[in-house]
């Protein structure tokens, strides 16, 4: 065999062990001790079969280092020494199936949350003088709903979330959408799953009522504690709304049972005790799952976090991933949801192109009924990719994943975690950048720290409960939308 050099990979410890994270295959490995010592004498640079027979002797074997060597090429963690290629760049086949439509049933909302990517200073659509109507239409609901059965394909189930604006500002509409859509779906032997994104103030009892009967998902939008909670998202005339909120969502959280509650925590500069409002909104309020994203916004907003707010926002969501390892380790629910959704996606080895299902397997689709990317470019005409009357533009879908490709972000070419990250959040890029195509650099050592913390949490929960991570084995669940 010719001499051997590393190959793309990155190296962590977990539980007593080496383990590598294999890229762009996104899979992970253990080590013995002899492909170990091999990996870490190739480290310092190509070496020939002779050179690690030398270097291993009195260490392993002939055969230990001859098998340590032929499982490393089997892996592709090391190989032969060649040219550098590029990556290629292999798009989806289109059509892809629609697994999640996101219905924008309004672009108005009862609240004037500061940071808002939909009403604040860094908002795309014009959502007071634009030509979008201000509320969705039973007619366009029932064309998005054709279409979203459509362009679902052969799939069984089709996930419909409704979002805004407040989402119950228009209730009726929401209620009669999901009527039709039922009635529709099992016409065509399909089913639909529903939920929703709801800033809880207007969980009266008839609206809590009617999701528990139809077995809507709900996702609330709340910060944590008063002190949180009011800083922030806030009414019109500058009130705060935790009272108003929290108990109707104790109402929901006791009544709803049969689908988890999930809450989704914005993180600003100054709101970064994730481990204090996460305690607040599982133990005071009783959410099962909690998720946590720091502010779309721009840089130069005093909310915004800057270097400092990222590090101690790693800082906290590790603490609480040793919790939630801890807790899976002991067969014990932990709702930490973001450290559970990147677990999964190391555990099914997914290796993606493009960070999300925007374009593809998600699109959102605004008051008019334009199909935009994802649910934060509903109305947006440069984002738009086609209509729910007449289909999506696989014109504007083909140009769009041909864009957007990782392999056309050259700043994350050399990075290990790119499998996981593929360059982040188009809506972010498009914030802080002015263009959905650019990788979030900005984040890019919070991505390779968070990325590793979970990568050292999924291998200590193989190696001492592996049966936890069975759940994962299913197929991927639909797209999460915040």
């Amino acid at each position: 065999m010719t001499h051997l050099a590393l190959r793309e990979h990155h190296r962590f410890e977990a539980a007593g062990k080496p383990y590598l994270f294999l890229v762009p295959s996104a899979a992970v490995v253990g080590l013995d001790a002899a492909s170990d010592m091999v990996m870490q004498v190739l480290a310092s640079g190509e070496k020939s079969r002779a050179d690690l027979l030398t270097l291993a002797d009195g260490l392993f074997s002939e055969d230990e280092i001859d098998g340590a060597i032929h499982d490393l090429v089997a892996m592709r963690a090391i190989g032969p020494i060649e040219p550098q290629q590029p990556m290629p760049k292999i798009l989806p086949l289109t059509p892809v199936p629609l697994g999640t439509m996101v219905l924008n049933v309004t672009n108005q909302c009862n609240l004037a949350c500061t940071y808002c990517y939909e009403y604040g200073e860094d908002k795309i659509v014009d959502t007071d003088n634009g030509k979008q109507p201000k509320f969705m239409s039973i007619e366009t609901a029932k064309q998005s709903v054709e279409f979203m059965l459509k362009e679902s394909g052969e799939a069984k189930t089709a996930h419909l979330t409704f979002f805004g604006g407040e989402t119950l500002l228009n209730f009726k509409v929401l209620k009669e959408t999901i009527a039709y859509a039922r009635q529709r779906a099992a016409e065509l032997g399909k089913d639909v799953d529903f939920s929703l994104t709801t800033n809880a103030t207007l969980l009266k009892p008839d609206v809590i009522e009617y999701l528990v009967q139809n077995q809507v998902g709900v996702t609330i939008s709340f910060d944590g504690p008063p002190e949180v909670q009011n800083k922030f998202r806030v009414f019109h005339n500058g009130t705060g709304s935790y009272d108003i909120v929290a108990p109707k969502i104790k109402e929901l959280l006791q009544k709803h049972r049969r689908r988890p509650v999930g809450a989704r925590v914005t993180l600003t500069s100054g709101n970064l005790d994730v481990k204090g409002i996460y305690r607040h909104l599982t133990e005071e309020f009783g959410f099962r799952e909690v998720g946590f994203a720091p502010v779309t916004t721009s840089a130069k907003r005093t909310y915004a976090l800057d270097e400092q707010g990222y590090d101690h926002m790693l800082a906290q969501f590790t603490a609480l991933a040793e919790d939630f390892k801890e807790a899976a380790i002991e067969g014990r629910h932990h709702g930490f949801s973001n450290v559970k959704e990147t677990i999964q996606e190391i555990h099914q080895g997914m290796s993606k192109a493009y960070p999300c299902g925007a374009g593809i397997g998600l699109m959102g689709v605004s008051t008019a009924g334009d199909v935009a990317l994802c649910h934060r470019f509903a109305g947006s005409d440069t984002h738009k990719l086609g209509t729910v009357r007449d289909g999506v533009d696989r014109a504007a879908q083909t140009a769009f994943l041909e864009s957007h490709h990782l392999a056309n972000k050259t700043d994350c070419s050399t990075c290990w975690a790119r499998p996981v990250c593929s360059g982040g959040c188009y809506h972010e890029a498009h914030t802080r950048y002015g263009d959905t195509t650019k990788a979030n650099l900005h984040y890019c050592d919070w991505i390779r720290s968070w990325t590793e913390v979970c990568l050292k949490v999924y291998a200590e929960i193989a190696e001492k409960n592996s049966a936890w991570l069975a759940q994962f084995d299913r197929e991927p669940a639909a797209e999460k939308v915040s």
